[in-house]
Formats: structure tokens, C-alpha cells, sequence
């Protein structure tokens, strides 16, 4: 048997029975999961991964008879004191963890990745704004936009439609002239 290094203190003995709440009980808890989440400032895209982490991380520790509440408390209580507890030393490992901790900014992230010829975050932002620019033009001008992206010549498009085919070749210039006037306001706004 290992003896303890001199000074060193022993380990605690538990003072009270363990108790197995249902995972419903834990799972009812889930504000004071979030509360600490984001008073710690972890990432609202990182949230649900850090409270799966924390709510297996306490179904395991019920499970091992480690929730040993004083019963002169209430059940509740003592139930989300120590779930924050949890929450708060797991905040703590996702903070410690590398790839947090490691993350490196970039100007241009995509750039790193060359060899998958992904697109530029201009590019992705031109896109972004043409849609919005798309997203406020009458629909019948929309229509017209979209036809061009339709397998099938304008011609097909106008006869299925009931429509004269230079009336659909004058509808698809108005909405280019219109998409063109928008995403030049668009410009100058954000300038």
C-alpha cells in the first residue's frame, strides 16, 4: 500500500447518501446550463455541444453516486447548485481545451485552404449582398431571373406560361437593369 506524502491531506468521506434524480430533473435545468454559458462567454455556435458535454457529464457522475446532497436542503436547490458547479468546471475544460485556446484569426481564412479552391469572403460577400438585392425585387421580376437558371430555352418558359416570348425576353431585361440599379445603391451605401 502507497503511503501519502507527509503534509498531503486525505481524501474527504461522503456525509451523505447518494441520490439518483431522474435525467428529466437535470434536463429541467437547462436555463441554469445556459446561464453559465454565457456569463462565461463560450460561443453561441460552441453552446450545444458544451451543454450535451455538461448534462452527460452530470448523468455520469449521478450514475457513479456522486450527488450526495445534504438532505436538510431542498431537492431542487441543491440540484441546480450542483449542476452549476458542473457547468462551470466543464466551462473551464472547453476554455483549456487547444483548439479554443489555439485558434488563430486570419483576414481570409479560406485562404489557408488553397488546395480546395473554395470561394473568396469577397466573393462570399458579393454573394451574400446579391441576395438581399434579389430578395427585394417584386416577384414577378424575380420570376423572370429565374428562368434564365431553367434547363429549358426562354421560348419553353413563355409557352408554359401562356406568354409571348418577347414579352419574357422584355421582363428579363427589366429585372437586370432592376437587380443592377440595386446592387449599385447597395454599393454606395455601404461605402
Amino acid at each position: 500500500m502507497r503511503r501519502p506524502r507527509k503534509g498531503a491531506k486525505s481524501q474527504p468521506t461522503a456525509r451523505h447518501p447518494s441520490q439518483r434524480p431522474p435525467v428529466q430533473a437535470i434536463l429541467a435545468e437547462r436555463s441554469i446550463v445556459l446561464a453559465v454559458l454565457i456569463a462565461s462567454g463560450v460561443p453561441a455556435r460552441d453552446r450545444p455541444d458544451v451543454e450535451q458535454d455538461i448534462t452527460i457529464g452530470a448523468w455520469r457522475s449521478i450514475e457513479r453516486g456522486m450527488y450526495r446532497p445534504d438532505p436538510a436542503d431542498e431537492p431542487r436547490k441543491a440540484l441546480r447548485g450542483w449542476i452549476h458547479g458542473i457547468a462551470w468546471r466543464k466551462v473551464s475544460h472547453y476554455f483549456g481545451n487547444a483548439w479554443v485556446r489555439r485558434a488563430v484569426l486570419q483576414a481570409e481564412p479560406l485562404g489557408l485552404l488553397r488546395e480546395l479552391a473554395g470561394p473568396s469572403l469577397h466573393a462570399q460577400v458579393e454573394a451574400r449582398e446579391t441576395l438581399e438585392a434579389l430578395a427585394d425585387l417584386p416577384l414577378w421580376l424575380l420570376e423572370a431571373l429565374l428562368a434564365v437558371d431553367e434547363p429549358e430555352p426562354l421560348t419553353e418558359y413563355a409557352r408554359r406560361r401562356g406568354l409571348n416570348p418577347h414579352t419574357v425576353a422584355s421582363r428579363l431585361r427589366i429585372a437586370r437593369a432592376a437587380l443592377a440599379v440595386l446592387l449599385r445603391k447597395r454599393g454606395q451605401q455601404s461605402r
